[in-house]
Order: C-alpha cells, then structure tokens, then sequence
C-alpha cells in the first residue's frame, strides 16, 4: 500500500518541476521576444529607411507657391492603408529650387496650415505661427518647422522621407 501511495507524490513531483521549468523556459523566451527590440531600439540599432519620393513634375509648381504634396512613408506596413501616406508643404523658390517643411507643428504636433494671404503657416491648436521660412513668428513651439531634403530629378521633385518627429 505504501509504494502505491509514493508512485503517483513521485508522478506528481515530476510533472511540478516540468511544469515550473516549462513555464521559466515560456517566460524567458517571452521577455526576449520585448527585450531584444527594445533594447536594439535605445541603443539606435534599428534605424528608419529613407527613401526618395516623387512628389510631382517641377511644372507642377508654380514658383512661389506652397503647395502641399502627400508621398508614402519610408517605412510602410503591409497593414498601414491610409496612414502610410504622409504630406509637407513644398515651396518652389525658383526654376530648379524647392523647400519642403514638415506638415507637424514642433510644439506638439498638430497639423498645420498655409495661410497664402498672409505668407504664413499656422497651427490652430496653440496659435503657434511660423514665417514662410519656417522659423517661429509666435505662440509656443519652440523651433522652426523640420525640413525636408528635396530634389529635382529627371524633371521630377523629389522628397527625402524620413520618421516625422514630433516633440
């Protein structure tokens, strides 16, 4: 009777420490599965795709003008649909120069407009404004509007993309 009694303590011991061991071994992989991007992401390993994109022909633009230009994002999910389309406001100088500014205010984010009767853009959230240039006019944001590289390429404008920063 007694050996009957200590054969299924034993059974159940064994199952006990797989079981622990198991879930130490689920465990460990799971915290390797958030740690190991998230560490590679403070330390600046992964790094965001640029890509150049065409945003239209140069005859598109008048010069003078501001227009705001939508492109995909330089790092497009499979599942991102409509949010990987991104925008800037692009300005044509002259024939062969352009400037392109971030459609996010660098207060905290919002989108801003192009006010063209008053050579401005705006941000409605705070009231923050920005010449044309894109430094500060007034309101709260604390730099002038991020810039996009842009070129002309084979008669097509072409816009650097790179994460928009928002802070």
């Amino acid at each position: 009777m007694q050996q009957q009694s200590e054969a299924p303590a034993g059974k159940q011991r064994e199952r006990r420490q797989f079981l622990n061991r198991l879930t130490i071994l689920l465990g460990s992989i799971g915290a390797a599965v958030v740690a190991i991007p998230s560490i590679a992401f403070l330390l600046g390993l992964r790094r965001t795709p640029q890509i150049w994109r065409a945003v239209g022909k140069v005859s598109d633009f008048e010069i003078g003008s501001t227009t705001n230009v939508s492109f995909q994002d330089s790092s497009p999910l499979p599942w991102a649909g409509v949010t990987a389309q991104t925008a800037a406001w692009l300005r044509r100088v002259d024939d062969r120069n352009f400037i392109a500014f971030s459609t996010n205010c660098t207060h905290l984010g919002c989108p801003i407009r192009w006010l063209a009767e008053a050579n401005l853009f705006m941000c409605p959230c705070h009231g923050g404004v920005f010449y044309s240039d894109g430094s500060v006019a007034s309101g709260p944001p604390p730099k002038p509007l991020r810039r996009y590289t842009v070129r002309v390429n084979n008669d097509e404008v072409e816009i650097l993309t790179s994460p928009v920063p928002i802070g």
